[in-house]
């Protein structure tokens, strides 16, 4: 857990708020539902004013434009509900490096979501604390994350952040793969008369042979295989696929054993080694793109979107941009259809991931910020489930409709476009709305039974299959996409990779370290010679070794051990 040390200063920014003649607390029940009247209501009852106001919002995620929340449409209904104006800025470049010059100068933002720079963030004591604002202005803050209270405390006891995956009702996994999959050009597919193909020999033999026939797209050299191994935030995409190929789910470094909960780091195993070793052989053959080392994000979905590439590992969520082109582009055979890949027929694939509490990617109200109750009464607002429904299926009528049941779905393609079409989901507000704020978890039902996420609705996934889709899945035996995957298995302790490591700790050393190890040697492995293979991997191992993972190791067994107990 992180070190405290934002207590005092968070105090002092709170009682200097308290004394600045904010609007008295709401006075609901501390159990009240979105129903009740925010502070934001009562202001409005009382015939008082919400003086505009815009504050900073800084994330540490990538793939955004900064703007003004207020230019979009769901912004600029918020704002007249409250108020509040956000100047949104997202990280470009290095996240790390970002998060030290913030650290370093002080300077933060009002608002900082943190992505994967939480334990920096918060051993310095960028956060206040938020118990006694949520206590005071939160009923709908404690309504949606109270359950997880004691997962989000630190070692003082103090909640000083929001995570973004507190489930709310009845847990429902999406029709379609969200998630990690290995991914092929539906071209592929449908040449070869949609086979059934389960492991990773069968799937590059297939890209293998249909790049034999088509050896150029459209006057350009066919890609076999490509990797967004150049990305240093999302060089995980080449370090994750050993453990989903060996049957686990994605648990970050590490792999935990089902019966002894026992955590092992996955760098240097068998697992790795076999992977890492096909990917050589690929490369010897030609299949692998060379490029996946050096292509910056944008480069790498440019190519997707370009039809070269036969096949790739990623998450879904990593690519969406590039998904959303493909599709609107209306070319079916070039867009992609994900796998569960293993690397042995028996094993039992778990791609898809078990529900799980994520605490340490979440937003907290720093210790710069101007106006921490106005902020937290906006978390509060935003967190009614009008307002949860505002920034996920948007106005009704317009970006959705309702059917006689009350079901929630699409009833044109106008309507889907607004969520679908890159500049209309920014415009709109989807985009900067739709995570990386206080929020429901992403597997959610609202309490009327629909789902939380578009995605999740069955209506909306069923209506939204182009008939390229329906070939697959009929082809398949299937209905969804995710139905060609197995169900998760339930892991108390999941996901490991949100274990909190204390900065400068052993452990953290070791991870730094791994990682760099990693991104000095993998791409070595898989561009040398396959003669040398052995040797270079043998010089790889030896450098581990001396990085002293069992420590790490006894770690991470002791803290997953402790969650299946269920003390988090």
């Amino acid at each position: 857990m992180y070190k405290s040390k934002a207590v005092i200063a968070g105090m002092i920014i709170l009682l200097a708020a308290t004394f600045g003649g904010c609007s008295q607390a709401d006075t609901g029940t501390p159990n009240s539902t979105s129903n009740s009247k925010s502070s934001f209501d009562a202001s409005a009852a009382s015939g008082e004013e919400n003086p505009p106001v815009t504050f900073s919002y800084y994330h540490f995620s990538t793939g955004k434009k900064d703007t003004l929340a207020s230019e979009t449409v769901i912004g600029k209904e918020l704002q007249k509900q409250t108020g509040v104006d956000w100047k949104l800025e997202y990280v470009v470049g290095d996240s790390a490096t970002k998060a030290g010059v913030m650290i370093a100068s002080g300077d933060y933002p009002d608002v900082i979501s943190s992505s994967g720079e939480m334990s920096k963030l918060m051993d310095a004591g960028a956060y206040i604390p938020l118990d006694d604002l949520i206590e005071e202005y939160g009923p709908n803050i404690k309504r949606v994350y109270g359950p997880y209270f004691d997962k989000m405390r630190q070692e003082d006891g103090s909640i000083y952040t929001l995570p973004y995956t507190a489930n709310q009702g009845e847990y429902i996994g999406g029709p379609n793969i969200g998630g990690g999959a290995f991914w092929i050009q539906r071209s592929v597919l449908k040449e070869f008369d949609y086979p059934k193909i389960t492991t990773l020999d069968e799937y590059f033999d297939l890209i293998k042979q249909y790049r034999e026939k088509h050896p150029t797209i459209d006057g350009a050299d066919t890609i076999g295989f490509v990797s967004l191994a150049g990305v240093a935030n999302n060089f995980f995409t080449l370090q994750n696929p050993a453990m989903h190929l060996a049957g686990y789910p994605n648990d970050g470094s590490v792999i935990v054993d089902m019966e002894t909960h026992e955590a092992k780091v996955v760098a240097g195993t068998d697992y790795q080694k076999r992977w890492i070793q096909k990917l050589n052989e690929m490369n010897a053959e030609k299949l692998f793109d060379p490029e996946s080392f050096t292509m910056n994000k944008d480069q790498y979905l440019a190519k997707l979107t370009s039809g070269r590439v036969l096949g790739y590992f990623n998450y879904a969520w990593q690519v969406g941009d590039a998904s959303k082109n493909l599709l609107a582009a209306g070319i079916d055979e070039k867009r992609y259809a994900p796998l569960p890949i293993v690397f042995d027929k028996g094993i039992k694939d778990q791609y898809v991931d078990p529900p799980g509490f994520v605490a340490n990617y979440a937003v907290g109200i720093s210790i710069k910020a101007k106006d921490p109750i106005r902020i937290i009464k906006y978390f509060d607002h935003l967190l009614k489930e009008e307002n949860q429904i505002l920034v996920q299926w948007g106005i009704k009528d317009q970006t959705y409709s309702v059917d006689d049941n009350g079901r929630f779905y699409y009833a044109s393609d106008e309507q889907r476009k607004y969520h679908d079409d890159l500049e209309l989901s920014r415009t709109f507000g989807f985009t900067y709305f739709g995570s990386d704020w206080p929020r429901y978890g992403g597997e959610s039902t609202l309490s009327d039974g629909n789902a939380f996420s578009p995605g999740n609705q069955p209506e909306v996934a069923y209506a939204s299959y182009t008939e390229g889709d329906k070939t697959i899945l009929n082809a398949y035996g299937v209905g969804t996409f995710s139905e060609m995957f197995m169900k998760p298995e339930a892991r108390p302790w999941f996901p490991a990779w949100s274990i909190a490591l204390e900065q400068g700790s052993p452990e953290q050393i070791f991870t730094m370290k791994s990682d760099d190890l990693q991104r000095r040697y993998l791409p070595a492995l898989i561009m040398e010679a396959p003669s040398n293979f052995n040797k270079l991997w043998e010089e790889y191992i030896s450098e581990l070794s001396k990085l002293g993972k069992n420590t790490y190791e006894n770690t991470i067994t002791k803290i997953v051990k402790d969650r299946v107990a269920g003390k988090w």
